[in-house]
């Protein structure tokens, strides 16, 4: 049950967003047992966002949610893979990106939980 949520000050056109969507759905497999299959991506771009009290680059800030414990090694990947996609992608810097990680014990779905 994992989410990613993408806050970004870069325009996401939807040839990037369709771009993006996959290559997290790659990267999310760096948690055992995770695929895209239950994979959520939300993008908000154009969003206004300082860091250092500077916004005169492309800044990025990711959560990712999933349900279960957060293995440090995988997240050091995923944080990795995020930085190489954002580059790639988005052309923003590895050092003005941020990643938060939350795991959860209980997570809803179609009127239940898992």
């Amino acid at each position: 049950m994992p989410y990613i949520k993408l806050n970004t000050t870069a325009e996401v056109g939807e040839e990037k967003a369709e771009a993006l969507k996959a290559k997290f759905g790659k990267a999310i497999e760096c948690f055992p047992g995770k695929t895209e299959q239950w994979l959520m991506v939300g993008i908000e771009d154009r969003q206004r966002l300082w860091f250092r009290g500077d916004n005169s680059r492309d800044l990025a800030i990711l959560d990712v949610e999933l349900l279960g414990r957060l293995p440090e090694d995988a997240s050091a990947r995923m944080t990795a893979a995020i930085c190489r996609i954002l580059e790639e992608e988005l052309n923003i810097a590895p050092d003005c990106v941020y990643v938060k990680y939350s795991g959860y014990a209980n997570w809803g779905w179609n009127g239940g939980n898992f």
